[in-house]
């Protein structure tokens, strides 16, 4: 496998000739003196930026401390992500909600209902982050930006998402989110546990629906938001327009054209 772009920059200071080198020693030199006044200070002030912003480049070694991080990244993201495609669900849920039970209101079993679809993708958000554990660990994944570095790594996830997108299994939950009004018949449980159980199916309906498409970040980016607008979009498309399920089999086979692509880079 060539050399990425990150371990290209990062030779420098394995070789120790990097500018972090070169300023911490000019630092050391600076503030190893007597004096320190406003023009030594200033003069060391560009070079402690320096080996700051040099550190932050770095990437984090990975520890209990930093998955913990990386897992609530993700679920950050995916609550950004998925939220507005279940929305309306949760209002549908609320509408019936204060209709069946006007003393206690609507907005606390309909946050509790929201919770419950929440705690799903909680539970997805621990898999992938550590699957990007696993997957920096292997090499195919970049520390910094957290795409794909090798050409089959990356043709993979396409075939494997573009595939998933053709499944009876795929289609069948996507009917499920596209439907709240009769996940809601089907499903219906009264009171707080209830809810959070609607929203905990509701989102595992949304789960086997969306998470081949999640799983594309490690190919465009964890950190791209251009990528990660893009997927949102789609999976909003597809849960709202009446040509959704239609768009969930093009994307499936574009998937696997795009991967086939990288499949043939790679062999060649």
């Amino acid at each position: 496998m060539g050399v990425s772009a990150w371990e290209a920059s990062s030779l420098k200071t394995a070789l120790g000739v990097s500018n972090t080198t070169r300023t911490s020693q000019s630092y050391q030199t600076t503030t190893s003196g007597v004096s320190l006044g406003p023009e030594t200070v200033g003069a060391a002030l560009p070079g402690a930026v320096d080996v700051a912003m040099s550190t932050m480049a770095m990437p984090a070694k990975w520890s209990l401390g930093y998955a913990g991080i990386m897992v609530v990244m993700w679920w950050v993201m995916m609550i950004a992500m998925m939220l507005p495609s279940a929305a309306p669900a949760i209002l549908l849920y609320a509408t019936v909600s204060g209709r069946q039970g006007k003393r206690e209101g609507t907005l606390l079993p309909t946050g509790v209902f929201a919770w419950g679809y929440i705690v799903v993708w909680g539970v997805f958000s621990a898999a992938a982050a550590g699957s990007q554990w696993a997957f920096e660990g292997f090499g195919v994944l970049s520390p910094m930006k957290m795409n794909a570095t090798s050409l089959l790594f990356a043709a993979s996830i396409l075939v494997a998402a573009g595939l998933y997108q053709l499944t009876p299994v795929k289609q069948a939950c996507l009917r499920h989110c596209r439907s709240p009004i009769h996940f809601l018949m089907g499903h219906w449980r009264p009171g707080r546990w209830g809810a959070l159980r609607m929203g905990m199916v509701h989102g595992a309906y949304c789960l086997g629906c969306c998470w081949a498409l999640m799983a594309l970040l490690f190919f465009g980016g964890v950190m791209n938001l251009y990528w990660i607008a893009g997927l949102a979009v789609i999976v909003l498309l597809e849960k709202t327009i009446r040509a959704g399920d239609i768009l969930s089999k093009v994307t499936g086979i574009v998937l696997l054209l795009w991967g086939a692509t990288f499949f043939y880079s790679a062999m060649a």
